[in-house]
């Protein structure tokens, strides 16, 4: 079974291995990572964390598990411009730094061992977390609460004023959710550090798993015309402009494709 088969075999079982899929992802960059040995030091990492916890009900522990894993050095990786450790789950373990989806990722493997409930919120640039029920979220780096306000505010630094908080940037990320994410910052990651061959292979697993939007196509068709690619940047065109519902993006995908060579014909022999 190849590291991708792997991945997406995680989404199959009861519960879903999300962690572990997390970590194939990382196995299918870096042929030595282990995500068995990966699994065994978070299992390690869960246990001293336990020791260290407040004698509170399990459902007041995810803001204390998180300050504790902020203490232990999981932390936002900083460095800029981010490379792509700051997304592959062994490099997080390692360098203990990394995105917030990566810490969140982690946070929610060690939760699930020590059943303290808590699960992931597909906030728009900044991933968070949430206990289910509660009255706020918690930011995966450090653990601080936000409320509506805060939402507000980090939602307007990463996106300008004019993108209004809704009810959809507070909606709970499946498992699938959670990993596609992961693939489109790995994607973004590895195109902005010059490795577009790890980028295609993330842009692929963007497509497999869920249903893509017309800038996942768009950001593949970028790769293939990088990677001198004409008729599969074509291919992904096509697609972007069927999904797109934006005029002007229409437009422009139209232009660029009046550049491209026209579609090889099958032979007729």
């Amino acid at each position: 079974m190849s590291p991708r088969q792997a991945c997406l075999a995680c989404l199959d079982r009861t519960p879903v291995a999300l962690f572990e899929a997390a970590l194939w992802i990382a196995a299918e960059h870096d042929p030595s990572v282990q995500p068995r040995e990966a699994l065994e030091q978070v299992r390690a990492l869960q246990q001293e964390v336990s020791r260290k916890l407040p004698m509170l009900p399990v459902a007041e522990l995810a803001q204390p598990l998180l300050r504790e894993l902020c203490a232990q050095g999981f932390q936002e990786d900083e460095y800029h411009p981010l490379r792509p450790q700051a997304a592959l789950l062994d490099k997080v373990l390692q360098r203990r730094r990394g995105q917030p989806l990566a810490l969140a990722l982690l946070t929610l493997e060690v939760a699930r061992g020590l059943s303290i409930p808590l699960e992931g919120v597909n906030f728009p640039g900044h991933f968070l977390l949430r206990v289910p029920g509660a009255d706020h979220l918690l930011d995966p780096c450090g653990g601080r609460r936000l409320y509506a306000s805060d939402c507000r505010e980090l939602l307007g630094r990463q996106f300008g004023p004019q993108l209004a908080l809704s009810a959809e940037h507070l909606l709970t990320a499946s498992a699938q959710q959670m990993l596609q994410r992961l693939s489109r910052n790995l994607r973004q990651l590895h195109a902005t550090n010059d490795d577009d061959l790890s980028a295609l292979k993330d842009a692929e697993r963007v497509l497999q798993l869920g249903a893509p939007s017309a800038s996942d196509y768009l950001a593949r068709a970028t790769l293939y015309q990088r990677m001198g690619c004409p008729q599969a940047e074509r291919y992904d065109l096509e697609l972007a402009l069927l999904l797109s519902d934006d005029p002007i993006q229409q437009l422009r995908l139209s232009e660029r494709l009046s550049h491209l060579p026209p579609a090889s014909s099958p032979s007729v022999h």
